[in-house]
């Protein structure tokens, strides 16, 4: 993944934070799309699944914090970030042997903080430009985690629900990318 970032003079921090995040929303998209496909039952499938979502924003977090200390940006927020994916990916590997509720207290709990600290990293990145797109999705992310929490109490719950999170959460990744692109070419 070290080639996501190049911090030289000649590409940026927004260069490499626009490829950062179209690779977000590639691997959202195909993501979600998987687990929509297994989202009515707890398989090994969609377990692997739900694990592997958070370990992926872990790795990009990861990436962003090169490009963030190039820029004197949020590595403080980006660090906690890694370590709440570290401890969802554990914990959602804990909860899928418990079933779907459980799973969904675990993405919840981590949608809401997670959300507040994306919208943490927006605010503090806004002079890059394009970054209203990630201060909503951190809002949006928040209040869904709540949802999410609610919904495990349903004798009907699905993991369609994070499928859908997670797509439009992609989608907020490619705005945000097309809006630096578009910040990049006016600077």
């Amino acid at each position: 993944m070290d080639t996501l970032v190049d911090t030289s003079p000649g590409t940026g921090v927004t260069a490499a934070l626009r490829r950062l995040y179209f690779l977000r929303f590639a691997f959202a998209a195909v993501w979600a799309g998987l687990l929509f496909a297994t989202a009515d039952s707890l398989t090994p499938l969609s377990g692997a699944l739900l694990v592997i979502y958070p370990l992926f924003d872990m790795a990009c977090a990861a990436v962003d914090v090169r490009s963030a200390k190039a820029d004197g940006g949020p590595v403080r927020h980006l660090y906690l970030n890694i370590a709440l994916s570290a401890l969802t990916g554990v914990g959602l590997a804990v909860a899928a042997t418990s079933g779907i509720p459980a799973v969904l207290r675990v993405w919840g709990v981590w949608a809401v903080t997670a959300g507040i600290v994306q919208l943490l990293v927006g605010a503090a990145r806004r002079r890059l430009g394009g970054q209203w797109a990630m201060i909503a999705s951190g809002g949006i992310s928040t209040l869904a985690g709540a949802s999410f929490f609610a919904q495990a109490g349903k004798d009907d719950a699905s993991l369609g629900s994070l499928a859908g999170y997670a797509f439009l959460g992609g989608i907020f990744f490619l705005v945000s990318a097309l809006r630096l692109g578009r910040a990049a070419r006016h600077a």
